[in-house]
C-alpha cells in the first residue's frame, strides 16, 4: 500500500501516527520562513507585528490583558513595548478603569504601519497557500482556527513561540 492508499490509523486522520505532527511542523516552518521575511522591517519583528495587531484588532483592555491573549511574559512584554513605544508605533496610556495599570493604544503612524505589514503578511499567507483552491484555503483557515482555540482554552498560558523552539 502507498501512503495515500493506506488505512486511516484508528483515532487519528494521519495513515501513520506522528504523520499529522511531520504535516503540522513543515507547514509551520513554511509559515514562519515567509512571516519573518514580511516583517522583517518591523520594530522588533514577529512579536512586534503580533503585539500591534493585538492592540489594534483586539483592543486588550490593559497591558496585563495584552500579554496575556499573546501568552507573553510580562517582563518581555515590557521590553517589547519599550521597543514600539520608542518607534512611535504605541503608547501606554492609563486604564480608565484602573489608573494603576496601563492601556496599550496604537498611534496614527502605527495604525498605518499594521496596515503596510498587514499587506505584506497577506501576501506571505497566499504564497504559502498557493496551489490550493480559494474554497479549500478559506476551509483550511477555519478549521485551523478553531483547533487553535479549542487548544489555547484547554492551555490557555500556551505560548506559540516556545513550541516552536522545541518543535
Amino acid at each position: 500500500m502507498t501512503e495515500h492508499t493506506q488505512a486511516l490509523s484508528p483515532g487519528t486522520t494521519a495513515a501513520v501516527p506522528g504523520d499529522l505532527g511531520w504535516h503540522l511542523g513543515m507547514v509551520l516552518r513554511g509559515y514562519q520562513t515567509r512571516f519573518e521575511a514580511a516583517v522583517a522591517q518591523m520594530p522588533a519583528g514577529i512579536r512586534g507585528f503580533q503585539v500591534l495587531s493585538a492592540v489594534v484588532h483586539k483592543d486588550p483592555p490593559n497591558q496585563q490583558a495584552l500579554g496575556a491573549h499573546l501568552a507573553i511574559d510580562r517582563t518581555v512584554l515590557t521590553y517589547l513595548l519599550d521597543t514600539l513605544v520608542d518607534a512611535g508605533v504605541v503608547e501606554r496610556i492609563p486604564d480608565p478603569a484602573d489608573r494603576r495599570a496601563r492601556k496599550i493604544i496604537a498611534t496614527p503612524a502605527g495604525r498605518q504601519m499594521l496596515a503596510a505589514f498587514e499587506s505584506r503578511v497577506a501576501a506571505a499567507e497566499a504564497d504559502l497557500l498557493e496551489g490550493m483552491e480559494e474554497d479549500e484555503a478559506r476551509t483550511l483557515a477555519a478549521l485551523i482556527s478553531r483547533l487553535a482555540k479549542n487548544v489555547h482554552r484547554t492551555h490557555p498560558g500556551t505560548n506559540p513561540c516556545e513550541a516552536m523552539d522545541k518543535l
